[in-house]
């Protein structure tokens, strides 16, 4: 330090700090040899709290405001110093400010999974992230468990500590709740603050701070969340393999009706995928139809058990399919059983071009001889048949003359 520094050192009388970081929890006041004058001036701002560190000691703590150094406004650091007849030269002392008020972007997050005991889905590994919200509770225990001998403590060195800790608390706070994951998951806020408490409680004793509040958010892993969304609790391990086969049906069910729903509402779809759509529904309406006759047979049974439908075989060697001209777009090849069922949905009309092998070329599907049966009209029902007449008698035998 050079002369004017010491000379200015030993001149200035007014201390204070003005910050404008927000992440700066502690800051130590420089002074040349910490020599502080008799009537100095401490100007202590909103949200700062002021202490006076003697020979390593904490000695007098002071709030906002305004304050003249003197042995009556420093009545520890005048036993400590032993000023038995008041001070009139310089004393030393270190000055630390500490920032009271609460950082409120301290993001944190578990870098490893929590496993959960779940009833429905056994053990499954959760995650959780958030905000956390801390402040300096306790300037004398934060000097000594976090300042040390530090001129200055930024938030970053006691963002890892406190994430450290909400990792411990949050897999501690579980284990205590003994919720499922769904139930975690759907509780949320009210373990927000239950998380809360468990961080702050070892935090304040421990490093002088304090955690106003605490957001959590509980992540499920992919294979989990897709299987609540499709209704498929029960029998599903974390791996997301089903146990039985009626949740197996239910799931190949599920799985049929959202791609019929996810061709459905795409209005620019290929005309493939609403064959395949038009395929799936006729296999939908079987299966229901067995389960259906399953339950009727059952003679009032609690559930009908619907065997897994079984994939549907090739076409028989020889058989005969069509390719379907639908919306300008060439589609197919479909066998006559799915140019039925187009009909039967409306995909398909009399009047739509169709093309087999054989054929020169394309032609309406109500002129090719092996479609026109499907658009011919059934014919009236017949009127009440005629009177039948009634038997003749029969012709009596001759008689003998």
């Amino acid at each position: 330090m050079g002369l004017m520094d010491k000379i200015r050192g030993e001149l200035v009388d007014i201390i204070e700090w003005i910050d404008d970081s927000r992440s700066t929890l502690a800051w130590r006041f420089p002074r040349y040899q910490n020599e502080i004058k008799n009537g100095a001036e401490l100007i202590v701002r909103e949200g700062q709290r002021a202490v006076f560190v003697y020979r390593g000691s904490l000695a007098d703590s002071f709030e906002p405001g305004h304050y003249t150094l003197n042995s009556e406004n420093l009545p520890i650091m005048s036993t400590l110093a032993g000023w038995k007849h008041g001070f009139d030269s310089p004393f030393r002392s270190e000055v630390y400010f500490i920032n009271t008020r609460p950082v409120t972007d301290l993001r944190w997050g578990t870098p490893q999974p929590v496993t959960v005991r779940d009833p429905d889905f056994k053990m499954v590994q959760v995650r959780a992230n958030g905000l956390c919200v801390v402040k300096v509770d306790d300037p004398e225990i934060f000097l000594r468990e976090v300042i040390g001998t530090d001129s200055a403590v930024e938030i970053e060195e006691v963002t890892e500590l406190l994430r450290r800790v909400i990792t411990l608390a949050f897999s501690d706070m579980v284990m205590e709740s003994g919720l499922g994951a769904i139930d975690l998951q759907g509780q949320q806020v009210a373990l927000s603050e239950k998380l809360r408490e468990f961080v702050a409680e070892r935090v304040d004793d421990e490093y002088g701070l304090a955690i106003p509040e605490m957001t959590m958010n509980i992540s499920l892993p992919d294979e989990i969340t897709q299987a609540m969304t499709r209704g498929v609790a029960r029998g599903v391990e974390q791996s997301g393999y089903i146990d039985n086969a009626g949740d197996l049906n239910r799931y190949t069910q599920a799985q049929a009706a959202n791609a019929m729903v996810a061709a459905a509402s795409n209005e620019g779809g290929s005309p493939m995928g609403d064959m395949m759509s038009m395929g799936m529904g006729v296999a939908m309406a079987g299966q229901m139809a067995n389960q259906m006759g399953n339950a009727m047979g059952g003679q009032g049974q609690q559930q009908a058990q619907a065997a897994p439908a079984a994939a549907a075989p090739p076409p028989l060697p020889g058989q005969v399919t069509y390719h379907v001209a639908i919306n300008g777009q060439q589609a197919g090849p479909f066998t006559m059983d799915q140019m039925r069922a187009g009909l039967a949905n409306g995909q398909m009309t009399p009047t739509s071009m169709v093309w087999a092998a054989g054929m020169a070329g394309w032609a309406a599907a109500n002129s090719v001889p092996d479609l026109a049966p499907l658009f011919q009209a059934p014919p009236p029902l017949p009127q009440d048949p005629p009177p039948v007449p009634d038997a003749a008698p029969p012709t009596p035998p001759p008689t003998a003359e």
